[in-house]
């Protein structure tokens, strides 16, 4: 059974996927066949594996930079949000109902013993398992129905590392309150304290880290990661579009004169509520003189080059909050204006003439939905989800890698060319369109996700917008910054110590 090693964090977003990842990358380079786990995942942003099983994104970037290929096995529970109080549920990679508040009591036995047996199939596969917790272990009206966090480490044999983030300040209060919080058999779990992104010289700490192992039950911390401006790795969740505050000073917010003023292609995306996949914009944004923003508010849109309506877990929720904004209003007028509108996946949906809802998959059964009117296209939501990794051959020969993840078939009416034709689905030879274009070329919509990713596509959709780049690869530049964020890391921590906390001697 392969060796484990927990990381745990004082809140959600401090750093546990980032940290992983580097880990994933650190061990891989020394040699070892790791693979992350994480057993319960909340996050519209999946991803497909080669199977056609979807899964959190995070866990396929951690095996991407362990160099291994993603299975659902990695994260075999995830909650796909769609309102305050309603997820649905993806077991295994196959869609498994919805959870909400009544029901959920009833299904954590069920789900512990899928992720048991998703954890015992991973460990026996690989030499090592970096396991990654969910928001905080010490939340304590939700340790009984715990299936990710100390229960998981337990039932691994992990011991924990656990992650503070210093940008949001107090961190020492956060990691040694967690501690507090803990029962005396879950404090023994935690081995170590990480702290994330730091920025400056750890000297300004004084002596805050000795002070601390006596204050937190003689945990030392066994690293202070510095802040690393520019990280290019998918986020988890949706949570990193909206913290701006932790941009970096080189790249603040910038108007929409002073784009045009710098001759930057300005991109803007819609970010809608529920937005899904917004990794599929990353290669983009890593272009030299390519600008990439988010907006939420007409006044906010501005005249760019191109606007992109993203995928969403709720179609018909997300548009309806898009027109209450006149969001509606203003990509119709950017159109006018000379703007490239694209929409992904749902946003592919909403370009439409109208949304049909005849089960009541998002609404009312039988509603009829109006979409924005941009494309000469219809859409029929379904109860089955269309999960597949799949190539897509444009009429000029090129062919493009990506996934999907959708529910709904849409149909191109009179005046709508469509965008190519599916190849392969999930490794099957597959015949059948996707997507859709105006005549023009200047409004055009796609169920694949990842497009942009493909280095020859991306180049020439860009060109066309006036850009005038050069000739990067995306997969060369994610896997630089694996490279870079495990060299960071590994420079940071107390590498030697922390290999003898979970068993990894031979590995130094």
């Amino acid at each position: 059974m392969a060796r484990a090693l927990m990381f745990l964090g004082t809140h959600s977003s401090a750093g546990k996927s980032l940290l992983t990842t580097a880990f994933c990358r650190l061990l891989a380079r020394r040699g070892v066949r790791v693979a992350p786990f994480k057993a319960q995942n909340m996050s519209n942003n999946a991803g497909v594996t080669p199977e056609g099983g979807e899964m959190g994104r995070a866990q396929i970037v951690q095996a991407e930079a362990a160099g291994i290929v993603p299975h659902t096995d990695m994260n075999p529970v995830l909650l796909k949000p769609e309102g305050d109080r309603r997820s649905q549920i993806v077991l295994n990679g196959q869609v498994h109902g919805h959870i909400d508040a009544r029901n959920w009591q009833d299904l954590k036995g069920m789900l512990w013993q899928e992720v048991q047996a998703a954890y015992d199939r991973l460990a026996s596969r690989y030499e090592v398992v970096l396991l990654e917790g969910a928001g905080s272990p010490a939340e304590i009206n939700l340790k009984g129905s715990d299936i990710v966090n100390l229960r998981m480490a337990r039932y691994a044999k992990a011991p924990c590392l656990l992650i503070g983030d210093i940008v949001r300040g107090g961190v020492f209060a956060a990691l040694a309150g967690t501690m507090l919080l803990l029962e005396p058999e879950e404090r023994r779990q935690v081995r170590g304290f990480l702290i994330n992104k730091f920025r400056g010289d750890p000297i300004l700490l004084g002596d805050g880290l000795q002070v601390l192992q006596e204050k937190a039950y003689g945990v030392p911390t066994l690293g202070v990661i510095p802040f690393l401006p520019n990280l290019r790795i998918a986020a988890e969740d949706a949570v990193a579009l909206d913290r701006s505050a932790e941009r970096d000073e080189a790249e603040p917010r910038v108007s929409g004169a002073t784009i045009a003023a710098l001759s930057l292609i300005d991109i803007a995306v819609v970010h809608l509520p529920h937005i899904s996949n917004f990794d599929d914009f990353d290669p983009l944004a890593a272009e030299p003189g390519v600008r990439v923003r988010y907006v939420e508010r007409a006044e906010e849109l501005g005249q760019p080059r191109a606007v992109i309506l993203p995928g969403t877990k709720v179609t018909m929720a997300d548009l309806a909050w898009l027109r209450d904004r006149g969001l509606d209003r203003a990509i119709a007028d950017a159109c006018t204006a000379g703007a490239v509108v694209v929409g992904i996946c749902g946003g592919y949906q909403m370009l439409g003439q109208t949304l049909a809802d005849p089960l009541g998959v998002e609404g009312a059964p039988g509603s009829n939905t109006p979409g924005l009117g941009l494309l000469p296209v219809v859409t029929r939501l379904g109860a089955n989800k269309q999960t597949h990794q799949a190539r897509l051959r444009l009429p000029n020969g090129q062919v493009l890698t990506g996934y999907e993840i959708h529910v709904g078939e849409t149909t191109l009416l009179s005046g709508a060319v469509r965008l190519g034709d599916l190849i392969e689905r999930s490794g099957q030879p597959a015949h059948e369109p996707d997507g859709a274009t105006s005549i023009d070329g200047r409004i055009w919509g796609t169920y694949l996700h990842g497009i942009f990713a493909n280095d020859a596509y991306r180049r020439h959709w860009l060109g066309s917008l006036g850009w005038q780049g050069g000739a990067a690869s995306a997969a060369n530049l994610r896997e630089a910054e694996y490279d870079r964020l495990a060299d960071a890391v590994e420079a940071a921590v107390d590498w030697p110590r922390i290999a003898q906390i979970a068993g990894l001697e031979a590995y130094r």
